[in-house]
């Protein structure tokens, strides 16, 4: 089954940038794991909420509005799509996320397929 692991950071956490990610020991063995079990589908690192935009529509008019639709705690820093068993091992490997162990979240989400 799909899950899509939602990796949230603390809006007031460190950002790491791509690069910073790669050379993070603790990131590195987490891809390392995740790859030699072949369980990734896709996935991608975010920027920050602050080079959002947002996109509404009322009626015929388009609405932007610069940044996050909300204010919260944490923001969706990048997305997993892994495919594994079910949603015991999804939780499992979302416990073992580098963000998950630095003060922020990962949400697990099934994918309708």
């Amino acid at each position: 089954m799909k899950y899509a692991l939602l990796i949230c950071t603390p809006v007031d956490g460190e950002e790491l940038s791509p690069w910073q990610i790669a050379d993070d020991p603790r990131f590195a063995s987490y891809i390392d794991e995740v790859r030699s079990r072949d369980i990734v589908r896709g996935g991608a690192r975010l920027r920050p909420p602050s080079d959002a935009t947002t996109v509404r529509v009322r009626g015929d008019e388009v609405l932007l509005t610069d940044g996050p639709f909300v204010e919260s705690k944490e923001y969706v820093a990048g997305i997993d799509i892994v495919e594994v068993a079910d949603l015991d091992e999804a939780i499992s490997l979302a416990s073992r996320h580098p963000a998950a162990l630095a003060g922020g979240s990962v949400e697990v989400r099934p994918v309708w397929e």
